[in-house]
């Protein structure tokens, strides 16, 4: 059978019938479409909480004060109990030489006055060398500074979402008073957006510096949390167990089970929240492919009907010099052509929906092209394998039998 004649029988196969050609192809759209749309959806969604993380700093260590056991398990509290003090962080400072910065950090929740407006917002009180530490960027105005520190100075850096529950929309609050638990605070700075409420957002902070928040909110010096910059990433591992060798000592504490203190790697975090997304997208392409499944029977059925149909076409063919070889190419190129046809409009579905859902919906969403080859494939070996059943029927019809077929 020459080329131009297959293309061409196949072509007619598959016109017959236009209605019953569109939904069997329906099914293989629906099902790459989805594979597409979903793996998008959950590698946008891991690339947002990597980002997320990784917005908070670069080659970051977080000591909370409390008993170690992770995020869950932690057996003084979530940062309830505070162990450690500005003596630690100047001795990580000072000892540990893979250290680039060190910035301690004392917070807690206050209601905040300003204009006649209030709300009830977190006050950081930080260093200078917190913006550094934490990627945060001056929008307006300065940050805390080291005079302030020395100073006790009464001054405050607002956050985006603080400077709109306060001030409203487009208003520059810098020279403005904010009242933090009954204290005036001059407004000197504000921090660029980094674009909602999520992990290590700094938009609904107040920033005022850390002694003048112990001495006058907090009434001590212990801290809540210490930040720490390691100078290479390659180090960050050896820098964590560095820094917990020596808070253990300078607690006086023999057992590192029983330490006040816990440390947390932004590596390990970035790694963690990656391979809970990771399998995330796995299932929702895992879940979008039954559809692919299912769109693979509909090709089997539309062919075995179509086998039943043409009895007599086949005995026919078989009658004049066709090879069962021939029969089995004809049936199983119209299954792929069907799967292929289907595929294209899939994949050109699936990208509109990627780009609706980013639009539209405000996710984001990352379409590779790995995902695409993946989808398009399984459904070429779907063509394939649920074609061949059918293919193999028609080929060993008995010609006799089939002619005389009704």
């Amino acid at each position: 059978m020459l080329l131009s004649d297959l293309f061409s029988e196949t072509y007619s196969a598959i016109t017959v019938n236009k209605a019953r050609s569109f939904l069997t192809i329906l099914g293989i759209v629906i099902g790459i479409a989805s594979v597409i749309a979903m793996i998008s959806i959950g590698r946008g969604a891991q690339n947002s909480i990597q980002e997320s993380i990784q917005s908070i700093g670069s080659n970051l260590l977080m000591i909370r004060p409390g008993s170690q056991g992770g995020f869950s398990q932690v057996k003084q509290g979530q940062g309830s109990a505070k162990t450690l003090t500005a003596e630690d962080a100047d001795t990580i400072e000072r000892e540990i030489d893979s250290v680039k910065i060190v910035a301690p950090e004392i917070s807690g929740r206050y209601q905040i006055i300003a204009k006649g407006q209030n709300t009830n917002t977190t006050v950081a009180g930080v260093t200078s060398e917190y913006p550094e530490a934490r990627n945060l960027k001056i929008d307006d105005g300065t940050f805390i500074t080291s005079q302030h520190l020395k100073s006790m100075s009464k001054v405050a850096v607002l956050g985006s979402e603080v400077i709109l529950d306060l001030f409203g929309e487009d208003f520059n609050p810098v020279g403005q008073k904010v009242r933090i638990n009954g204290i005036d605070f001059t407004v000197v700075g504000t921090i660029v957006s980094k674009g909602g409420s999520g992990f290590g957002s700094s938009d609904d902070i107040i920033y005022i510096p850390l002694s003048t928040s112990q001495q006058f909110l907090e009434g001590n010096d212990l801290l809540s949390l210490i930040s720490v910059t390691v100078k290479d990433q390659k180090l960050m591992t050896e820098a964590e167990k560095e820094i917990e060798t020596l808070l253990l000592k300078e607690h006086k504490i023999s057992n590192a089970e029983d330490s006040d203190f816990r440390i947390m790697n932004q590596a390990d975090i970035v790694e963690t929240a990656s391979s809970v997304a990771g399998t995330f997208t796995t299932l929702l392409g895992a879940v979008a492919g039954i559809s692919l499944i299912v769109g693979g029977i509909g090709i089997m059925n539309m062919m075995l009907i179509s086998v039943t149909e043409r009895t007599r076409e086949i005995g026919l063919r078989k009658a004049i010099g066709a090879k069962k070889n021939n029969i089995n190419t004809q049936f199983l190129m119209e299954a792929i052509a069907l799967t292929f046809l289907g595929g294209i409009i899939g994949v050109l579905l699936g990208l509109a929906i990627s780009l609706g859902v980013e639009k539209y919906a405000g996710l984001t969403t990352e379409v590779t092209l790995s995902s695409v080859l993946m989808a398009f494939g399984v459904a070429a070996g779907i063509g394939i394998i649920f074609g061949y059943y059918p293919a193999q029927r028609a080929a060993k019809l008995n010609p006799i039998e089939a002619l005389r077929h009704e």
